[in-house]
């Protein structure tokens, strides 16, 4: 799918430059005479990143930045002919994500627009993996929650760090060194027979929520890993 590029600017050759030079990278490009104009369009359309002029005829580039800001987690990359650090640090507060001076090199406005949207992506997938789902189990590790069927568990920090662990790597067997090493901090006492206790009360507690089988399965001899596909099946306790 192409990344879709919004450009705002009330000149006609300065959005037909930009567009030439990221027309070259194949995105989908739609362009915004007015700030009105480009809060429609915002409003209509999922884009990947703005391309923002502060000079605008109607509703200027900073009123449109912190509108924008105030609905979406849009990349803004802003445009404006004022060499000022004021003006800088003013658009960078409001909630653009870059800056950049008129004139400027068409290479250096399509590197920023590529590093925006590589950033924007980096932080969505940072956000979808966040969220972990097993049947009618969900691990949460942004808000440190695990719910079955939309039902909190009551879980210690090391029990949830335990959960997590195990359910975003489900491929992985876990010795109980590599638990310590991964949970347990430095200063912290270590001891093995802790880690089969969090399990123990951890699987139980699934239990009690509901959860019919226990993701948590135990590989003889070596230590324990998550069951979430259908090859684990009968391979584990």
């Amino acid at each position: 799918m192409k990344n879709k590029i919004l450009i705002v600017d009330d000149e006609w050759n300065m959005r037909n430059l930009i567009k030439i030079h990221l027309s070259k990278f194949d995105f989908d490009i739609e362009e915004a005479k007015t700030g009105e104009d480009a809060l429609q369009k915002i409003d209509r359309t999922a884009f990947n990143i703005m391309i923002l002029d502060i000079m605008l005829p109607d509703i200027d580039g900073w009123k449109v930045c912190e509108v924008v800001r105030e609905k979406k987690n849009l990349p803004i990359l802003m445009l404006t002919a004022r060499d000022e650090i004021k003006d800088r640090v003013y658009g960078l507060n409001i909630g653009a994500d870059d800056y950049l001076t008129k004139p400027f090199a068409p290479e250096e406005l399509v590197a920023r627009v590529i590093a925006l949207i590589r950033r924007q992506k980096l932080v969505e997938k940072e956000i979808n993996t966040s969220i972990l789902n097993y049947k009618d189990l969900s691990i949460d590790l942004e808000s440190r929650t695990a719910m079955v069927k939309e039902n909190p568990i009551e879980l210690t920090p090391k029990e949830f760090d335990i959960l997590y662990l195990f359910a975003s790597q489900p491929k992985r067997v876990f010795t109980r060194e590599i638990i310590l090493d991964k949970i347990w901090s430095t200063n912290e006492f270590r001891d093995m027979r802790a880690i089969d206790s969090h399990v123990k009360n951890l699987r139980e507690k699934l239990r009690k929520s509901g959860l019919n089988q226990s993701p948590i399965k135990t590989v003889w001899g070596v230590g324990y890993k998550f069951f979430n596909t259908e090859e684990d099946r009968n391979s584990y306790e």
